[in-house]
């Protein structure tokens, strides 16, 4: 026998809309997730452009920088800044030039630890009377 539809339950009733609903917000959510996610990507993209244009003009910035320290830093330059201000200052003589040569670096020999009777190592005690080395 064939059961009444006024019989069943509302949630039975519900059922298939709930999932008909559930299926489209599924679905509604991921398009715009989707295109979210685009328009993200868009504008990351937008920002890394600006951002390497922004790298190479500080880029040449540095550059052009650089290159007016040096001539700032040129014994020419300064000579002619000196002479302009009027400090009385000339070039030192060869004689007035003392040049250091770097001797060459030598390893800190560190002494053996001390042994005791068994082979293990241990550290000699200092007492008020024995001098520290």
């Amino acid at each position: 026998m064939a059961r009444n539809r006024k019989n069943q339950s509302a949630a039975v009733r519900f059922g298939p809309a709930l999932k008909a609903l559930l299926l489209c917000l599924f679905i509604g959510g991921s398009g715009v997730g989707y295109v979210w996610q685009q328009n993200q990507l868009l504008e990351l993209g937008s920002q890394r452009v600006e951002k390497e244009k922004r790298l190479n003009t500080l880029r040449v910035q540095n550059s052009q920088l650089a290159r007016q320290l040096a001539e700032l830093q040129s014994p020419r330059s300064l000579e002619t800044r000196v002479k302009e201000l009027n400090l009385g200052m000339t070039m030192a003589q060869p004689t007035q030039i003392v040049r250091l040569v770097a001797a060459p670096m030598t390893p800190s020999v560190k002494p053996a630890p001390a042994m005791n009777s068994s082979g293990q190592r241990y550290a000699k005690r200092q007492t008020a009377t024995s001098p520290a080395p």
